[in-house]
């Protein structure tokens, strides 16, 4: 049962991303990390509030979380087309130890 359980999370969670996507994913986390940490200094200066400053900045790290962590759809709007997986055929050598055909 646990392991149904876990198995359904597995595949909500686990979601496809593209390289653009990464680039995006990046981009947004420097960006939303930088303007919480000016937001939150900015305001803990103005305010002479060091709680205030953190709980800002804790409350943006949060927001770039649900923003980057999850695969939302549009991380993925330029999949890579994949060559078809190749089949390994037979070895077409053979190796003679001692007289004997190996492999």
């Amino acid at each position: 049962m646990s392991e149904q359980m876990l198995e359904q999370v597995r595949e909500a969670v686990e979601g496809q991303i593209d390289f653009e996507g990464q680039r995006l994913a990046e981009m947004l986390t420097t960006v939303l990390l930088g303007a919480a940490g000016i937001i939150a200094f900015l305001v803990g200066f103005a305010q002479q509030d060091i709680k205030l400053a953190l709980y800002i900045g804790l409350a943006g790290t949060a927001l770039t979380f649900l923003v980057v962590v999850p695969p939302w759809p549009f991380y993925n709007k330029n999949p890579e087309d994949w060559l078809p997986p190749h089949t390994i055929s037979a070895p077409s050598y053979s190796i003679d130890v001692d007289g004997q055909k190996v492999g």
